[in-house]
């Protein structure tokens, strides 16, 4: 074990006046352990040092990090840094320790930030987030021209299709999402069914509750609901998943191989999400009905049999086609975004959590856009 005690030959500085000039002899060990005698003796030769000084090293004992900032304090950075000239005699391990030390201690110190936004601070920001928005938008659109790119070069040929991860994701993005989307549905159905009869009694236009039920259903909320639901639970399992194979290093393996990371673990996931989601759509569209049907049924004494008359004889078959016509569309940006934001992880932990956060974010935020520009446009059209 190594011994803590102070050296034997403490450091000393004696100054010997020579010819109007002052002679500096620097001699022992410079160390930290002697570090409050020797910041006494630096402090009481400080004043009659000048820069034409002369310096001798040549007694120089043991020298470490703090008696090198002594000296340097001493003596100045500057004049220091030519130690290698004027000391050519010391070992080579204390001409770096002090020219190193001498170097760092040069240097002007750091600007600190400012306080404070000012104007120009808020409008840097402002252009940051944008700037950084545009290239997020051109990452997307190019990997969705690399997807489809790719799926039109796949589909001519059958040996190369992923039938089994077809099959896997099919299962993890739609079936097990059947409960959860069902439920959720058939909760809204009620809601929207319960507050459209509160206030239609007020009108005498209870019975129009179904009409309200079913063109929520149909159009909107069938398909809305379903494609944030996997916006939260299929876009982050693909951004989590990808990105765990990225950090891993498995991704640049699998182009190692010689394989499209792309056609193996992209194309499954988007044909995947691009079954499940009309599917699920068409189970909400169902079970919202059904949730609906039970609160007229239970609050307004409306029989199942004249719901469902009221909904074939009022409710054009137009709606349903329009809501499950987005569904194709919400799929493919939902399944495209989770795994883009999965293959921009590093190859931290940290990395996987934030792309993860980002593709629910990313999905349900333009899954609400597209529905918006979609209900513009087809009320524009009439349909």
């Amino acid at each position: 074990m190594p011994s803590t005690l102070p050296s034997a030959s403490p450091g000393t500085l004696q100054l010997q006046p020579d010819a109007g000039a002052v002679h500096l002899r620097v001699a022992g060990d410079w160390t930290l352990a002697h570090y409050r005698h020797l910041r006494q003796a630096v402090e009481r030769a400080r004043a009659p040092l000048a820069a034409d000084s002369e310096i001798d090293l040549s007694a120089l004992g043991a020298l470490d990090t703090a008696g090198a900032g002594l000296l340097a304090e001493l003596i100045g950075p500057a004049r220091l840094a030519q130690v290698g000239r004027w000391a050519p005699g010391l070992p080579a391990e204390r001409l770096a320790l002090l020219g190193t030390v001498a170097q760092a201690l040069d240097q002007p110190p750091a600007e600190l930030p400012r306080a404070g936004w000012g104007l120009a601070d808020l409008l840097a920001h402002i252009g940051r987030s944008v700037q950084n928005l545009w290239r997020q938008q051109k990452q997307l659109l190019g990997f969705i021209g690399l997807t489809l790119q790719t799926l039109a070069v796949t589909l001519p040929r059958p040996w190369r299709w992923r039938v089994t991860s077809l099959a896997a994701h099919l299962e993890a993005t739609g079936l097990n999402a059947v409960p959860i989307v069902a439920l959720l549905t058939f909760l809204v159905g009620a809601v929207v069914a319960f507050l459209g009869a509160t206030v239609l009694a007020e009108f005498g236009a209870s019975v129009y509750t179904v009409n309200l039920v079913g063109f929520a259903f149909l159009r909107e909320f069938g398909v809305l609901l379903a494609a944030i639901l996997l916006a939260g639970r299929s876009a982050s399992a693909f951004a989590a998943q990808i990105g765990s194979m990225k950090a891993q290093e498995e991704i640049d393996a699998i182009r190692t191989l010689g394989l499209s990371p792309v056609e193996l673990l992209v194309l499954p996931r988007v044909l995947a999400m691009l079954i499940a989601l009309p599917a699920l759509t068409f189970v909400g569209m169902l079970c919202g009905l059904a949730g609906g049907l039970v609160v007229c049924a239970l609050t307004l004494d409306i029989s199942p049999l004249m719901y469902l008359t009221i909904l074939q004889r009022d409710i054009a078959l137009s709606h349903f086609l329009v809501g499950l016509g987005k569904a194709p569309v919400f799929a493919f940006v939902i399944a495209v975004i989770g795994c883009l934001e999965g293959f921009k992880v590093g190859g931290s932990a940290q990395s996987v959590g934030e792309h993860t956060t980002s593709s629910v974010v990313q999905s349900i935020f333009m899954v609400i856009l597209l529905d918006a520009i979609a209900a513009m446009f087809f009320m524009e059209m009439g349909w």
